[in-house]
């Protein structure tokens, strides 16, 4: 389904905010208590029509850089380090296939610096190996941007966290609503913890859900920059000593 009016991405964000833990009392119950024929509530963890794109176990599925990638303690780790620094983003590929409509959910903690998920997106092995182009899940350690929709090496920042957002042909990303307010769900993030990302993508409506809350919606009408399909990948980002994990990351294909 294309999503071609900005009051549609209101009503779509304003439905997922809804069913999300926390909505306002008698939400879920429906305005005038009744109860029947309502949606279910949110369930973070929930799989149903997902499979698992990573064992726990091994590097199956997986393509990066041996010398920053490896598993450990059931996650998939990245990791920098003084001795042996990064000089350019550099990423972890899964080689499954390139989705185009789906749910994509993983948990991640990271001890500083920046990272992020990538989706629909391309290699651009015309600069090197494990270089990745497109959009972005957003995360880093002081969460200033995590939760965002970034596109790398493309069109920069699409929706700050908070954002709803419209991209039309050849210009520039517009504000079209909000959320919650960027600090307000910057309360949510656990620091150095665990997270949950919950990425969906349905024709050219992208939304980023991060623990139970709805943190970016972008309409993307760019039609000569925009991406209906692509890789998913995880970044490790240059600069100093970082070390990112996730674990337990499935899709679903609609």
């Amino acid at each position: 389904m294309v999503y071609r009016s900005n009051a549609m991405a209101a009503l779509v964000a304003a439905a997922w905010m809804w069913m999300l833990p926390g909505a306002p009392a008698g939400a879920q119950q429906g305005g005038g208590g009744r109860g029947a024929g309502q949606p279910d509530p949110f369930v973070v963890d929930d799989h149903t029509g997902f499979e698992s794109i990573f064992d726990g176990k091994t590097m199956k599925g997986w393509d990066g850089d041996p010398a920053f990638w490896r598993v450990e303690n059931g996650a998939l780790v990245g990791e920098s380090t003084k001795e042996k620094p990064l000089t350019r983003n550099t990423f972890l590929i899964w080689r499954g296939g390139e989705p185009k409509d789906f749910e994509l959910k993983a948990e991640y903690r990271l001890n500083a610096t920046n990272s992020g998920i990538q989706y629909r997106s391309v290699e651009l092995t015309d600069i090197g190996k494990w270089v990745m182009k497109g959009y972005q899940a957003d995360i880093d350690f002081e969460n200033r941007y995590t939760g965002q929709l970034y596109e790398e090496r493309g069109r920069g920042f699409l929706a700050l966290r908070g954002q709803m957002t419209h991209i039309e042909d050849g210009k520039k990303p517009r504000v079209t609503g909000s959320l919650q307010t960027a600090d307000e769900l910057k309360g949510l993030i656990k620091a150095d913890d665990w997270n949950h990302y919950h990425i969906i993508a349905r024709g050219n409506l992208l939304i980023h859900v991060l623990n139970g809350r709805v943190t970016a919606v972008v309409i993307d009408d760019d039609t000569k920059n925009r991406a209906l399909g692509g890789l998913i990948g995880l970044q490790l980002h240059m600069g100093p000593p970082m070390k990112v994990e996730f674990r337990n990351i499935w899709l679903k294909k609609l």
